[in-house]
């Protein structure tokens, strides 16, 4: 009998640990193990930011300006071999025009070539060249028919400078044919160096093919010299390593979620000297979408972009601040847990076994009474089932509703709600006060630098476009005359709208405003009017911006080939990472294009921005500078720069300007990564609290209430209501002892019926 009584007993413990497993010990142990590992989080991620002696800020900002500058480089070469390949195919579709007159065309139109030369291919004469002498002996005339035979090629001048020779073929009916050389050079269009920067082009071996920034030793004094030989010795490291870095794969080089530039970028350390160290920044040239190849992506060249930065003194992590806020953690935790488990879960537990052993027929013992309201009021309607059980007793009435309610202000919600207090105490102040980054925040002057230089390259690259966009039209234009058909104009107009997707209208316009040949989308611009007499202007008639470049016809007074713009296109142009937000705006300061929304002709909304375009505009020398400023606005520190345009070109005289800005906060500067990081912590502390607590009030909590309304009615003698159990857990399995119960005593309710002599009722009728 012992040994059946005990292996009953294991029976019972095994039974009731697998009801655990889905009950009230998962959410109390999960809310354990998760406050252990947000402590061991807090101690180790505040006690490890520390600021080194150059900023993670500042080496991303090295490698924005490096993808700034591949992008550059990118779309000039790209848009060079397109310019050259557009000129070569007008001036095949019309009659047959000497090479000298080719030539000529060409250089009134673009100024972007240092040499070009025309060279029938047949027999290698040269009939025409203009510019510098080209190395003609490194093209292979016999292999131009090839797949890559017009590809360009990369080559050695006698100088030792390196050019890229841009190949296009003159054909015409009749005649030999002939083949149009451009040569350029690797450098840079429009990028603003600033003061101490140097940057490269860096072929795949390595090798630097072109830099700036850098003087020749005999430029400077004796005593700079030493420095200028160091600079280009630690360029030369740099361009190695950057070259050896964009050989791997973007998908697997960059980190995840960089974005922002397509190809494989990052930034270097060099050296230190006289308190300075070199830092750089490294890009690959990529397409203008990831995965998507240029011709010049084909060159596999490489931008390196490098500074000297003036180092901070050392600091050193406080880690004492991250193990006070982990220990306060572990002290709150442990009194959260220890509430839950003395008053929730060993009540609960108790209350499955007492119950279970009803069921089972053991009456002796009384039922214990646990604390905690609910389970207090289960437990004494369990000790009055009991009794109903044992002696046959009749059902009572329960305690008074005042008592109920004096019970119940005390309740499992309330204990609840408690724990939900003792950990906002602890994630508030991480949230709000706790390491906030105020007027001690030290913003590195290297990055106020970098936004104004990377401002106005962006500026130059708006600038330039605009003006690429009307030469585009000079192009078009120089292929027609007065004998030009209406006809020839719209195929030549069609093909240029197909070449570039920056014109969303192209037309010829009469001296009457009659539009002759028309491509592409309605013009928006064609008010009955003449051709404009400005190269490029901004029509701000409607309720949106349009940009209209004008090219006049030659032989033709009063037409012109007029193309409107598209402002997507500009806003495209716009998207720089780690300039934060950028506007163009006209002389009013209206909107004209954004790198994100924005209404047209909408005015800036902060006077410092208005402040800073009026005074980048005023003119220092000859032409006005772009300026930077740092300023505080709301309690954050802002980064602002404005660049007006003051390059040559058509676009020259529109009196825009760029402006960009950006919260300090969103850079890897040490207060703010430290604030960041404390808030963090909070969050996750309030997400862990809100997960767990929540999970207990919907799966234990709330079921064990409305078991105590249960427990008590059945034990007042409600025999008709069946008791359904939520879930399979400790509340379930005593909802289900519950309605054994019910049932046991219904059936005894019945059998006194029955010897009473009165007919039994159907069951759930009494």
């Amino acid at each position: 009998m012992a040994a059946s009584r005990t292996t009953r007993r294991r029976k019972a413990r095994r039974r009731a640990d697998m009801s655990l497993l889905g009950g009230i010990r998962p959410p109390i142990t999960v809310l354990s193990v998760l406050l252990l590992a947000l402590a061991g989080f807090t101690a180790f991620s505040l006690g490890t930011v520390h600021e080194d002696r150059l900023p993670e800020a500042v080496l991303t900002s090295q490698q924005h300006f490096a993808e700034d500058g591949a992008i550059a480089l990118r779309a000039s070469l790209d848009e060079s071999v397109t310019d050259l390949d557009r000129a070569a195919a007008l001036f095949s579709t019309g009659k047959p025009v000497a090479p000298d007159a080719v030539l000529d065309r060409i250089g009134s139109v673009y100024q972007k070539w240092r040499g070009t030369a025309v060279v029938e291919i047949g027999s290698g004469r040269l009939l025409a060249a203009r510019g510098e002498n080209l190395p003609l002996t490194a093209v292979d005339r016999t292999k131009l028919s090839g797949a890559d035979g017009l590809a360009p090629r990369m080559v050695k001048m006698p100088g030792g400078e390196t050019r890229l020779l841009t190949l296009s073929l003159l054909t015409w009916k009749d005649q030999p044919q002939q083949l149009l050389v451009a040569s350029s050079s690797l450098r840079f269009p429009g990028i603003s160096l600033g003061r101490f920067r140097s940057i490269a082009v860096v072929g795949s071996d390595g090798a630097v093919l072109s830099s700036d920034g850098i003087p020749e030793p005999e430029m400077v004094a004796e005593t700079q010299r030493a420095d200028i030989k160091r600079d280009a010795k630690q360029l030369a490291s740099f361009a190695k390593a950057a070259a050896r870095k964009t050989r791997a794969n973007p998908l697997t080089a960059k980190e995840p979620g960089s974005g922002g530039f397509p190809g494989v970028s990052g930034s270097l350390l060099g050296g230190e000297s006289g308190g300075d160290r070199a830092a750089a920044g490294y890009a690959g040239l990529a397409g203008s979408e990831a995965g998507v190849g240029t011709t010049a992506t084909s060159l596999d060249l490489t931008v390196v972009a490098m500074v000297n930065v003036p180092q901070n003194p050392a600091r050193t992590s406080d880690a004492f601040a991250g193990m006070v806020l982990a220990g306060a953690l572990l002290l709150v935790g442990a009194l959260v847990v220890a509430l839950l488990v003395a008053t929730v879960q060993r009540p609960l537990i108790a209350l499955f076994l007492d119950s279970r052993r009803l069921t089972r027929g053991d009456l002796t013992r009384p039922v214990a009474v646990p604390r905690g309201a609910e389970a207090t009021r289960i437990a004494a309607a369990l000790e009055r089932l009991r009794l109903q059980l044992r002696d046959g007793a009749p059902a009572e009435p329960a305690a008074s509703p005042a008592r109920a309610r004096r019970k119940r202000r005390t309740g499992a919600r309330t204990l609840l709600a408690l724990c939900a207090v003792l950990l906002l105490a602890w994630c508030l102040p991480l949230g709000l006060l706790v390491n906030r980054a105020g007027d001690a925040v030290v913003v590195p002057q290297q990055l106020v630098n970098d936004q104004r230089e990377r401002t106005d390259t962006l500026n130059d690259r708006v600038r330039r476009a605009l003006n690429e966009g009307q030469a585009d039209l000079l192009s078009v234009a120089s292929s027609m005359d007065g004998d030009t058909t209406p006809e020839h104009m719209s195929a030549v107009l069609e093909r240029t709208a197909d070449e570039h997707a920056r014109y969303q209208s192209l037309y010829v316009l009469d001296p009457a405003g009659k539009i002759l040949a028309r491509a592409g989308g309605t013009p928006k611009a064609a008010d009955g009017k003449g051709p404009r007499k400005d190269p490029v202007a901004l029509d701000d008639s409607g309720k949106s911006p349009v940009i209209v470049a004008t090219a006049p016809v030659p032989g033709k007074a009063g037409t012109a080939v007029v193309g409107e713009l598209r402002i997507d296109f500009l806003n495209s142009l716009l998207k720089r990472p780690g300039l934060g937000e950028i506007r163009v705006v006209d002389a009013k300061h209206r909107i004209i294009a954004s790198n994100g929304g924005y209404r047209a002709f909408q005015k800036l909304d902060e006077a410092r921005l208005d402040a800073l375009v009026d005074g980048s505009a005023l003119k220092v020398g000859m032409a006005p500078r772009p300026g930077s400023v740092l300023y505080r606005s709301g309690g954050d520190h802002v980064i602002a720069a404005a660049a007006p345009f003051s390059g040559g070109g058509a676009a020259g005289d529109l009196k825009w300007t760029v402006v960009s800005w950006q919260s300090a906060k969103g850079l890897a500067i040490q207060e703010y990564s430290l604030q960041n990081r404390t808030v963090l912590a909070g969050l996750l502390g309030f997400a862990v609290g809100a997960a767990c607590l929540g999970w207990l009030q919907i799966i234990v909590i709330a079921p064990l209430r409305e078991l105590a309304r249960r427990a008590e009615a059945l034990a007042d003698g409600d025999r008709r209501t069946v008791l359904y159990p939520r879930h399979h857990d400790e509340v379930g399995a005593v909802t289900r002892s519950l309605e054994i119960i019910r049932q046991q005593l219904q059936q005894r309710q019945q059998q006194r019926k029955q010897a009473a002599g009165q007919p039994s009722a159907p069951a759930g009728k009494n």
